[in-house]
């Protein structure tokens, strides 16, 4: 018996003897020891810790993110061909960003850090007005340049022959704060017609009008879009006419034709329609702001490289961009006009130390677009020229 305890009392020193240091070294703890583990593996190093500052700044310095909208969206695949284009290395560069839409957009460049651009359509200030929410917005927020025009295409089921008829009915709205959204709004409180908004994709809206569930919905797409050229004519959907007197501020006047939709539009049918600019648009830094420095060097990018968005592989909307075109109810922003003026400086220069005159097409004189009158008269020259391209 005495042997046994004996043997017992060996080993539990044993195992002290090992015990021991670690319980000195944790203050006589095993707990601590735990912790200890746990922080080791919880500490990630980061690059300034690991002597990267040099990376971390050079990273950021010239980085500029461009909000476009929906991935099926214009807005984003425009706000790619800027990165394609203006892609400089460690110089400049350019990160395209998915978003909800163009509401979203104006409050992220209100408001999100590292959003310096973004592409939104010009009635988005009439939704902002409306809400009352954010004030002087005009002032806050500028645009660069024109981009491209979305017309205003109100799709419908057959039984619906005018926009009076949506009347108490379900109608796609797109995503919440979308250009969609902002402009269905705009559309039928001018109108005085009450629709049921139902906020979702025009896919799944597009769905629900071959059961009946919808009656319609807006594509803001430019004209000839292959999501309303693909669609089956046995379903007898067509294109509405909009009254475009009511609508003169921020739209110029559209036609649809057959040729355009022989699926949507009867031949020898025109439907007099609207289409909404969009502005490559900036918030109003101030000189000598940190997030001036960079959205300085992004508008001298834009302007000097302005001309490869005249050529393959970038959007062909490009090619109608004038880039001194003024847009009604939007201030530019303050150095894109000082830009825009070197610019047209530099041109008629060139055009007088070769002895030759600039014409209308290779000169950037200012466009004002905030006459009806002077919008429908381009918006027709814009048609003539695209019938002429077909030909």
């Amino acid at each position: 018996m005495q042997a046994r305890t004996l043997a017992t009392l060996i080993c539990f020193g044993m195992i002290m003897s090992v015990i021991a240091p670690v319980a000195a070294q944790t203050g006589g703890s095993q707990a601590p020891v735990a912790g200890v583990r746990e922080k080791a593996r919880g500490q990630v190093p980061t690059a300034i810790a690991e002597g990267e500052s040099d990376s971390v700044a050079r990273v950021n310095a010239w980085t500029v993110g461009i909000v476009g909208g929906l991935i099926e969206g214009a807005p984003i695949r425009f706000a790619t061909d800027i990165q394609i284009a203006l892609d400089d290395g460690d110089n400049l560069r350019i990160l395209p960003i998915v978003s909800r839409g163009a509401k979203q957009n104006v409050i992220d460049l209100l408001y999100l850090k590292g959003v310096d651009a973004g592409v939104v359509y010009t009635d988005i200030f009439d939704e902002f007005r409306r809400e009352g929410q954010i004030k002087n917005i005009e002032k806050r927020i500028n645009y660069i340049s024109h981009l491209f025009l979305s017309g205003v295409h109100v799709l419908v089921r057959p039984e619906i022959k005018e926009l009076k008829d949506l009347e108490g009915k379900k109608f796609g709205f797109q995503g919440r704060g979308t250009g969609v959204s902002v402009t269905s709004s705009i559309l039928f409180k001018r109108m005085g017609i009450n629709v049921e908004p139902v906020y979702i994709t025009n896919n799944q809206a597009l769905e629900q009008m071959k059961t009946g569930e919808m009656h319609g919905l807006i594509y803001l797409v430019t004209k000839a879009h292959p999501s309303l050229t693909s669609i089956d004519p046995k379903f007898g959907f067509h294109l509405l006419s909009i009254p475009y007197e009511k609508f003169t501020d921020y739209y110029v006047p559209m036609t649809f034709e057959n040729s355009d939709y022989p699926n949507l539009v009867k031949p020898g049918e025109k439907v007099e329609a609207m289409g909404v600019p969009a502005v490559l648009a900036v918030y109003n830094w101030p000189k000598g702001s940190e997030r001036f420095r960079k959205v300085q060097r992004f508008l001298q990018y834009y302007f000097d490289r302005f001309d490869n968005f005249k050529k393959p592989p970038f959007q062909k909307e490009w090619k109608e961009i004038n880039l001194a075109a003024t847009i009604p109810g939007w201030n530019r922003y303050w150095y894109a006009e000082q830009l825009l003026q070197e610019r047209e400086q530099k041109q008629q220069q060139s055009a007088a130390g070769a002895g030759v005159a600039l014409t209308g097409a290779q000169s950037e004189q200012a466009l004002d677009l905030s006459d009806p009158v002077r919008r429908k008269e381009f918006n027709e020259f814009l048609e003539w020229k695209r019938r002429q391209q077909k030909q």
